[in-house]
């Protein structure tokens, strides 16, 4: 689970928390010092029960493609050694139409993977981009609550955060508190270690509230 959770913060990198530069600059301004958390928010969505049951769901929609994709590539790799193994008993004629069908075989193959992964990324891309909008609610309750003043997300690729103390990540306790708004149940058993393959989508930050 936790190698398909990392897959999927992978999948979804690109993400970047941006209440702060969305909230009016009076609101840091405010009475009373800066106190401020850093939060991995990929790794939050990724992490929280609805997003290992989603992800795992996910995958195993894709399950049947999977197959039917390495079915194919199966079909194209017998095809190719019984070319190989009979080509010098084969006319040229025959040679040249096994090789044809080969081709064939691989162009569809082609163009079914690169369909599976187009879905694939686009329902990966509105899965997180649901769940990441709810977990950041979450998010803004908690941090009001516990009086913070500014949230910086140490999962992104580019960040300013050279250092923060384990106190200041509040990661964790949010993962808790959406778990316990959402209802949803920890995951029973792991989810496969494989994710189908798909390129990385372009997520967009979650709208400030």
């Amino acid at each position: 689970m936790k190698r398909s959770l990392a897959l999927l913060v992978m999948l979804a990198s690109g993400l970047a928390l941006n209440a702060a530069a969305q909230t009016p600059a009076a609101s840091a301004a405010s009475a009373g010092p800066t106190k401020i958390a850093v939060i991995a928010f990929q790794v939050a969505v990724a992490q929280s029960n609805e997003g290992q049951r989603n992800f795992a769901d996910l995958q195993k929609k894709y399950e049947p493609k999977r197959a039917e994709l390495k079915n194919l590539s199966d079909q194209i790799d017998g095809l190719k050694k019984q070319l190989q193994t009979q080509s010098a008993t084969l006319s040229d004629t025959e040679r040249a139409s096994r090789t044809r069908a080969i081709d064939e075989k691989e162009k569809q193959l082609q163009r079914s993977a690169q369909d599976a992964q187009s879905d694939f990324q686009q329902e990966l891309q509105d899965m997180y981009n649901g769940l990441a909008s709810k977990v950041y609610d979450v998010l803004a309750s908690y941090a009001k609550q516990h009086g913070y003043t500014l949230v910086l997300d140490v999962a992104q690729q580019q960040n300013p955060v050279l250092y923060a103390s384990d106190s200041t990540n509040i990661t964790k306790p949010v993962i808790e508190a959406y778990n316990l708004k959402s209802g949803v149940p920890a995951p029973a058993a792991a989810a496969s270690d494989e994710v189908p393959s798909a390129p990385t989508p372009a997520t967009k930050a979650p709208a400030a509230h």
